[in-house]
């Protein structure tokens, strides 16, 4: 049991790491379409809560991931951070839902598939 919880919360580590870095490089290019863009300032603090919200998820994890499964006065508590960890990676996957939404903007550099076939 404390196996698979290490190995579930490693997995659960780098998917966080993995959108952290796609958010990273999201605010970048927001960042570098400056403040003229549409949705500059929303898109950018909602990337911010969500790189908070990652943050406070990845600590969780790696709480979670150091404990004592088998441990019975830890299991509540455990069990209570799991729930915690969870709610918090759904909350960012819908914030990622929205920035995704609004952050989008054509750049031209494909126009390839603009193109289409009748």
């Amino acid at each position: 049991m404390n196996l698979y919880a290490t190995k579930k919360s490693a997995a659960e580590g780098m998917l966080d790491l993995a959108l952290f870095l796609a958010n990273i490089t999201h605010m970048k290019t927001v960042i570098e379409q400056g403040a003229g863009f549409r949705y500059y300032i929303a898109v950018l603090t909602l990337i911010s809560f969500s790189l908070v919200l990652q943050i406070v998820a990845g600590v969780l994890i790696i709480i979670i991931g150091r404990r004592n499964l088998n441990s019975p006065p830890l299991q509540n508590r455990l069990d209570y951070l799991n729930n915690v960890t969870t709610v918090i990676v759904f909350i960012t996957t819908s914030l990622n839902f929205f920035i995704s939404t609004f952050g989008m903007t054509r750049t031209g550099h494909f126009p390839w598939l603009m193109i289409r076939i009748h």
